[in-house]
């Protein structure tokens, strides 16, 4: 087994030139025949090796480190910040650079990215190449079963490759290990036009989502995928692709595609789909499968507070008190929107189940700790409010994944939703928002209001819910971005909204550069890879 780990660790490093000097000589001992002779004995391994690719995932998709794709999707959004905090978090300017807008090609977060979702797509063309060629028959495996795994693959490496063209543009598209060498930049609608035929041809071949698929990618979640290719297809390809997008949406709302209860179905109230139970969630499309029982456990740790914070939740993890949300953001929830209550942590926190204050250790140590929704050096009495003025109490706090507390079962049993039944309903509203002169229909109304009725108690609900007058495409980005927060989908949205560079927010102001729409490829990367061109502007 460590062998066939340090091959598709080597074929997925190697296959961009990303150099690891022991990677690059896998001729002189066949590993191959030792992984392919050895290994391939059941169906169990067969699995394994299906599933490598999804346990590499966790590094670079979900909110557990500063430096995948979650960072990069959200720190230079409108509505997080990673501000420094008196002695923390100035991390050499990198936070920063991210809201600004200001970021280099010699970005070290940015190149453990690239080399993360990399290497992934080199785990997929790995199992790949030796699945679509196994005698499946002599595992005692069926066609049917062997088919939607090959699918499922597949499936999983287009993934890697819409979150790459999302946040690089133009890239290369590889589907072999190690050819070519050296594989040169590609347009990105090109590469669009890859996923997109890579997801029409082998969707339709997976299984429909049930309980037994949890952590895999069944059709919900390759239909989602279509539909979030479909819907930014203007911007990502030059052609919209809005009747596309509805049909995918239909595929999943119908429950064609499957479901965990059979059909998905919209969670009933704000706690459901992010709890420690999360795993049957009625909304799950697409999950990452967490689990403390079973040591792989989902560490949130830019999300959350110093060890003074703990006791609030009654948890036995702690953070680096890094994201914070920007003021002009949370101002955008309504007093009464139970989302601002239920997703955050803001004004005086207090030892779980007591009215003991928690108190602070930095610049308001030994006082009551205080969330505030401003972001400045108060405890100075100074009123500049910058990335650079941030104190241990500023700005409201995540909150909207719940652990349970150490003595709960299920304690940090939470699963990460990569796509969850919301977003097709916001998918769909907004396409048929788009082919209607983007003026709201009744069915997208009646669409975005399902899934808003559950932040507002009964008697609040009649002057909360659109209409087709109230629903206007700012309103729907709005609201989509009060919905989805800390979710890794901001700065997709406000780019095809076309906020990303006009827009103002908090220490923000706009760069007016479409360059800027996508990351630089990283400069150790072009200089490994002569071939690699590198994007305009930078």
């Amino acid at each position: 087994m460590k062998y066939l780990k340090k091959l598709i660790y080597c074929c997925g490093i190697g296959l961009l030139s990303v150099q690891d000097f022991a990677c690059t000589k896998l001729d002189e001992t066949v590993y191959s025949d030792i992984y392919k002779e050895n290994f391939y004995k059941s169906r169990t391994e067969v699995l394994q090796a299906a599933l490598r690719p999804v346990t590499h995932m966790q590094s670079w998709i979900a909110p557990i480190r500063g430096d995948g794709y979650y960072y990069h999707a959200e720190m230079c959004s409108d509505q997080v910040a990673w501000p420094q905090k008196g002695r923390h978090a100035y991390d050499n300017g990198d936070h920063m650079r991210q809201h600004y807008h200001t970021w280099t090609t010699n970005e070290g977060r940015m190149r453990n990215a690239w080399v993360g979702m990399w290497t992934g797509v080199g785990y997929c063309n790995a199992a790949i190449e030796d699945l679509e060629v196994l005698d499946y028959a002599k595992l005692g495996m069926q066609e049917a079963e062997m088919t939607a795994i090959v699918a499922e693959l597949h499936v999983l490496r287009a993934f890697h490759y819409i979150k790459l063209m999302d946040l690089w543009g133009n890239i290369p598209v590889v589907t072999q290990v190690g050819k070519p060498a050296n594989p040169a930049t590609q347009p990105r609608k090109e590469v669009f036009n890859f996923i997109r035929t890579e997801l029409e041809t082998y969707v339709p071949q997976l299984l429909p989502y049930k309980q037994e698929l949890v952590g895999r990618i069944g059709q919900t979640g390759g239909y989602a995928m279509l539909a979030e290719v479909y819907l930014n297809a203007e911007k990502w390809a030059g052609t919209p692709m809005w009747d596309q997008c509805i049909a995918a949406c239909d595929k999943i709302l119908s429950g064609d595609a499957g479901g965990l209860g059979g059909k998905p179905t919209l969670a009933t109230d704000l706690k459901q789909t992010f709890a420690n139970t999360n795993r049957a969630a009625s909304e799950a499309l697409f999950q990452y499968a967490y689990s403390n029982k079973g040591g792989f456990v989902w560490d949130w740790i830019p999300l959350f507070g110093f060890s003074n914070m703990s006791a609030a939740l009654d948890v036995g993890y702690a953070g680096n008190n890094g994201y914070v949300v920007i003021p002009s953001f949370f101002d955008t929830y309504a007093e009464n929107d139970l989302r601002k209550t239920e997703w955050f942590l803001f004004g005086p926190q207090y030892k779980y189940g007591t009215t003991d204050p928690i108190l602070g250790t930095e610049e308001y140590n030994g006082k009551p700790l205080v969330y505030v929704n401003y972001i400045r050096r108060a405890s100075e009495n100074k009123t500049e409010s910058t990335m650079a003025t941030g104190e241990e109490n500023s700005g409201a706090r995540f909150n909207k994944y719940k652990t349970g507390r150490l003595s709960d079962p299920n304690y940090r049993e939470n699963h990460f939703m990569i796509y969850r039944l919301t977003e097709i309903y916001f998918d769909k509203a907004e396409a048929l928002m788009r082919k209607n002169n983007k003026m709201a229909t009744q069915e997208a109304v009646d669409l975005i209001n399902e899934s808003r009725k559950r932040a507002f108690a009964t008697a609040d609900w009649p002057a909360a819910a659109y209409t087709t007058a109230t629903l206007t495409m700012d309103e729907l980005l709005a609201e989509k971005g009060r919905e989805f927060v800390f979710e890794g989908k901001r700065r997709t949205d406000i780019i095809r909204f076309g906020r990303f560079n006009s827009g103002s927010w908090w220490d923000h102001t706009p760069t007016n550069d479409v360059n800027k729409e996508v990351y630089p490829i990283p400069s150790t990367q072009i200089a490994n890879n002569p071939n690699l061109k590198q994007n305009d502007g930078y």
